[in-house]
């Protein structure tokens, strides 16, 4: 063995010695081993005469790609679907050092265009390509449900005027788009808004067959420019909840005082960048989190819940604060009990608010959050002592403001093809006015009826069991908004009898069978039930694609387009 690796010393173990102890001990080995060296010599030859460049392709490799080049066209599509998607402006192709780094970083060879080139080239041909897709998928729907609002900009003294779609496909996915959004200049009238409205729709081509319903505020010009325009409209119910919160409790004498004073101690804080820094010290020197107070905005009664609800998180910060340090107001002890009571009070309103602004809320959701909300407000509590009149106040208002609302169609329809809801939210004496509803829409649809509310609220409007919603107060412990729900379910939750009739026995089939749970979504309940109820179906698809609220900034409908072709691929 030592022989073979050139002796007994180390030094000496090398290739070459035991190269030549082959050659001259194993001839059949050596010629082995140098035909494999050859082929591998033969191998290295090739790949560098391969990858050696000329001068002319070595010089071309390291120029620009022209803006008409493929790789190049492809990577300034790629921008501005990233512009569009994420709402960048077009001077991140100029402005953004980093952005413009790591372009060139991925692609060397890539020259990026100025922000003209993005905004007269490149967007109208991104505009144009998702303005066929959205126009063909609008065609193909059903029944479309649209949101409308008039927003002011919050750079420029601008009014807009903004439209959303929302409509569900054959496998009840739904599809949400902001379709168009236009500067609404001059007076707000109802006749402007009707114009606007006329050329909106005309635009995407759009018949007014296919309007499910128009999800407005509750002011009185967009309310007349919808029935103007011939189309029906549903309010916003934040809107609603906001005009009963402000109307209701938060405009009483000694609620409106203890929120005045508030609002001066964290007004002190906003205006004062010495006094948040010594605030943010005692909440440290407490081990409290350092936290900012919160100011509310008037349009915004939740953000009054939250100013609230800040203040009392801060109330051992504050008290050291005013022993140290000035204040401009301070809360006595009344107040501050008004203010703890008066957040446990507006508690439910907060949850509900939530709930109605989720992505998968429908119409559905009004008549059982209004039925569990004024349930809730209706029991009597020994904690509700120093707010009675609050509350009292607060249950008057959300009667007065959703009065009606079990017999709106458009409402109830969408409560009973609800597979969390169905009919076990409406009053007994409702009841049955809602399956009338209900069977009506199913018969007209299922022989190939469009839209047919208009005979299900005058067979409303005919029962004379109609009357007023105003439940009474009831004595009980009190309880959470979620418990309501639940309370108004185990009440309603009773086994139908299926009557003569194809589309009847659905019905009657559909409701006589256990709710599903309300954390599940109903659009799959449908998905996976469609074959079993394909009358009722057809109504779900329809009259589940309206919103509570309206929705004018959610999405774009370059976005839409975007998810669209990715759900294609996938």
């Amino acid at each position: 063995a030592y022989q073979a690796r050139g002796g007994a010393k180390t030094s000496s173990f090398n290739t070459s010695n035991l190269i030549a102890h082959i050659r001259k001990n194993h001839p059949e080995v050596h010629e082995a081993f140098v035909q494999q060296s050859n082929a591998k010599q033969l191998g290295k030859d090739a790949l560098k005469k391969t990858t050696q460049l000329s001068l002319k392709e070595s010089t071309e490799k390291k120029m620009k790609y022209n803006k008409e080049h493929p790789r190049a066209k492809a990577i300034s599509q790629k921008i501005m679907e990233c512009i569009a998607l994420d709402n960048q402006p077009f001077s991140i192709v100029q402005d953004a050092a980093g952005f413009s780094k790591l372009v060139e970083f991925l692609e060397p060879r890539f020259a990026m265009p100025n922000r003209k080139y993005f905004s007269d080239v490149c967007l109208p041909e991104l505009y144009s390509v998702v303005h066929r897709h959205v126009e063909k998928l609008i065609s193909d729907a059903v029944a479309i449900s649209f949101t409308t609002d008039i927003w002011s900009s919050s750079v420029s003294q601008v009014s807009m005027l903004s439209l959303t779609a929302q409509w569900l496909d054959p496998d009840f996915a739904p599809i949400k788009a902001v379709l168009h959004s236009q500067e609404c200049r001059g007076s707000h009238t109802a006749q402007a808004i009707t114009c606007a409205f006329g050329k909106m729709f005309e635009m995407w081509k759009i018949t007014k067959e296919k309007v499910h319903v128009v999800v407005r505020d509750n002011a009185r010009n967009m309310a007349k420019a919808t029935s103007e325009f011939g189309v029906p409209s549903l309010p916003c119910m934040a809107h609603t909840l906001q005009l009963a919160v402000s109307g209701g409790a938060l405009s009483q004498r000694n609620i409106a005082d203890a929120l005045a004073v508030g609002r001066r101690v964290v007004g002190h804080f906003k205006h004062s960048p010495l006094a948040c820094s010594r605030f943010e010290d005692i909440q440290k020197e407490l081990s409290m989190p350092v936290k900012k107070l919160q100011q509310d905005a008037p349009t915004r009664w939740n953000s009054t819940y939250y100013m609230m609800q800040s203040l009392m998180e801060q109330k051992r910060a504050l008290s050291a604060y005013a022993a140290d340090y000035e204040l401009p107001a301070t809360l006595n002890a009344t107040q501050w009990g008004i203010l703890e009571k008066m957040t446990n009070l507006l508690e439910p309103f907060e949850q509900l608010t939530k709930d109605i602004s989720s992505a998968e809320a429908t119409a559905a959701d009004v008549i059982p959050a209004v039925m569990s909300l004024t349930r809730l407000l209706a029991k009597t509590d020994e904690s509700d002592k120093g707010v009675q009149t609050a509350k009292r106040t607060l249950l008057e208002a959300v009667c007065d403001r959703f009065n009606g609302v079990q017999s709106e169609p458009l409402y109830a329809i969408a409560t009973m093809v609800d597979a969390r809801y169905k009919d076990r939210y409406f009053d007994s004496d409702k009841k049955g006015e809602a399956l009338n509803m209900l069977l009506s829409v199913v018969d007209e649809m299922a022989a190939g009826g469009n839209d047919h509310q208009e005979e299900a609220a005058a067979a409303s409007a005919d029962d004379p069991t109609q009357e007023d919603w105003n439940p009474a107060p009831k004595k009980a412990r009190n309880k959470s908004l979620q418990d309501m729900y639940q309370e108004i379910l185990a009440e309603n939750d009773i086994i139908k009898q299926a009557t003569a009739g194809e589309t009847a026995s659905q019905v009657h089939a559909y409701l006589g069978e256990v709710t599903i749970l309300k954390k599940e979504c109903p659009l799959k309940y449908w998905k996976s039930n469609q074959m079993r109820f394909p009358a009722l179906a057809r109504v779900a698809r329809k009259y589940l694609t309206a919103l509570p609220l309206y929705q004018c900034r959610q999405r774009t409908a370059v976005q839409c387009c975007l998810e669209c072709h990715r759900r294609e691929e996938e």
